[in-house]
């Protein structure tokens, strides 16, 4: 019996050898929650028996033999993470508007991912082959040159929920009349002006990108990969012939919270595969905590970009003095130590998440809305108070709100009472508990878990040289033909024909009746 064991434990694992392949991870934002995702992509893939290399600013310091990280930790030179804290947004909040100051930021930050010695190294190596590259897709299309070095499939992977400015990389963009922008702060139905500013949205981005910014990339794209592309005796592609070779479009979501809109065949939802099939333990001291909670626990955490200790000391003291009216027992995600705090309140340098809301006895999640806490809150059924801060959190706790498990209060100065009644609000009244739990049902009932979806298709990718059948017709339509404007021009040109061919004939006749005329 154990010969038998033993044999079949070897063919397992021959054939997981055999499905091997040389994966390329490139996530070289340095933000911990986007670095949560990479870990997550590259756990899955490493679980299914691949070789991966990981471009992160967040290396492995026990990788196993199977992982390779490429330390791009560089990248948080030239992060401008100060203007990023709380107090800095929420005294001079205006360029965060700046979608241009955004994209140019994503793209200078891309250009010194590829400039980095580490990377530089593995990409002018001849001897490097890879069988894909999966990469996130931030605001930038420059990754896509990673797959044109080393010729293999392209997978993009997007943090958020997919939305117009990366579907036009596989497909189109979505309606503006029924879609709103990723950083837009409205759900559909849309009214008038909402529809308008949504289209104001794309027409003022599509501008901003053919007069500068895809400009800017090309010349990035030429001066980078041109180059290394040459150097392995190859014809380099265009700029836009690299960008548009997507196999793939990976979501960080799914449709208990996305938008239901048509997609293309080679967008898959894959949102939750961060989270860990068995959540790890919390520790004792945390654990008699929460255990011991008897009217329920409230959670707050503002992300992992986000830190409390940098609001304004007003704002800290008032939410303090609040927090200690709560009958709750208040998990307060704070990275330095705080003085007089009330009897209820319990301050942690690190919070396990994840453990905190799988715990029976967690009431309320009070999150700066980031796509990964709000999935979490879903997938653990927890209702959700969301104070959003920037980019996608806006859409995020908005959409949460019309679901039905959350209430939105608004990041100010004298937030404290209306974070009260909110709080009051979601765990005196069972309709937000209920509307999550439904959530949650949504979330789990698929076909399969996310992180075999992931796998799955990237494999399916890989053995199909690029999956070439899933791609959209769309994507080679100029746009002129999606919108008929060719039919529209021969149309007006028939019609402008055949005015001017009955103009004839009617002068024709009209002079041959003249003539007759004239010879009675």
């Amino acid at each position: 019996m154990e010969k038998i064991k033993m044999f079949w434990l070897a063919v397992c694992l021959m054939l997981a050898c055999a499905e091997a392949s040389k994966i390329l991870v490139v996530f070289p934002l340095p933000s911990r929650s986007h670095g949560n995702l990479g870990d997550g992509l590259v756990k899955h893939l490493l679980n299914a028996g691949h070789e991966v290399t990981y471009i992160t600013p967040f290396p492995y310091k026990n990788a196993p033999p199977t992982l390779r990280t490429i330390d791009v930790s560089k990248n948080f030179d030239i992060m401008p993470m100060d203007i990023m804290s709380i107090k800095s947004i929420m005294d001079s909040p205006m360029f965060l508007h700046s979608i241009g100051f955004m994209l140019y930021m994503m793209i200078d930050l891309n250009r010194h991912t590829i400039q980095l010695e580490e990377v530089n190294k593995v990409l002018t190596d001849p001897k490097e082959e890879f069988d894909l590259v999966i990469a996130e897709w931030m605001f930038t299309d420059i990754p896509a040159g990673f797959a044109s070095v080393f010729d293999c499939p392209l997978i993009w992977l997007s943090s958020v929920e997919v939305h117009w400015m990366i579907l036009q990389l596989v497909d189109q963009p979505t309606n503006p009349a029924y879609t709103v922008d990723i950083m837009s702060t409205y759900t559909p139905p849309l009214n008038f002006w909402q529809s308008a500013n949504e289209l104001w949205t794309q027409v003022k981005i599509n501008f901003l990108q053919y007069v500068w910014l895809d400009g800017v990339q090309e010349r990035a794209f030429n001066e980078l990969i041109h180059p290394l592309v040459l150097k392995r005796g190859r014809k380099p592609p265009t700029f836009d012939e690299s960008r548009y070779n997507a196999s793939l479009l990976l979501s960080n979501a799914y449709i208990s919270t996305a938008a239901s809109v048509a997609l293309p065949q080679n967008h898959k939802f894959i949102g939750g595969y961060h989270i860990d099939d068995e959540v790890k333990p919390m520790s004792a001291e945390l654990k008699k905590i929460m255990d011991n909670a008897k009217h329920g626990v409230v959670y707050f955490s503002m992300g992992s970009n986000f830190k409390s200790k940098d609001m304004p000391e007003e704002l800290k003291k008032s939410l303090l003095q609040m927090f200690g009216t709560l009958k709750q027992t208040v998990l307060w995600k704070f990275e330095e130590k705080m003085d007089n705090l009330p009897s209820n309140v319990h301050i942690l340098d690190w919070a396990p998440q994840q453990a905190i809301l799988s715990h029976p006895n967690l009431a309320v999640f009070i999150t700066h809305g980031g796509l990964l806490s709000t999935t979490e809150s879903v997938h653990f059924g927890v209702p959700i108070i969301g104070i959003p801060v920037f980019a996608d959190q806006f859409l995020n706790v908005v959409k949460a709100v019309n679901k039905g498990f959350a209430q939105r209060v608004d990041l100010s100065y004298t937030m404290a009472d209306k974070l009260r009644e909110a709080i009051i609000e979601v765990t005196s009244n069972k309709r937000y508990a209920e509307k999550a739990k439904e959530l949650s049902f949504i979330h789990h009932d698929r076909p399969v878990k996310p992180g075999v979806e992931l796998v799955h298709w990237v494999n399916h990718v890989i053995n199909t040289r690029g999956a070439p059948h899933l791609r959209s017709p769309a994507l080679h339509v100029p746009f002129y033909q999606k919108m008929y404007l060719d039919l529209a021009v021969f149309l007006v040109i028939l019609l402008l024909v055949g005015r001017l061919l009955v103009k004839k004939a009617y002068r024709a006749v009209l002079s041959k009746s003249k003539a007759k005329k004239k010879t009675h």
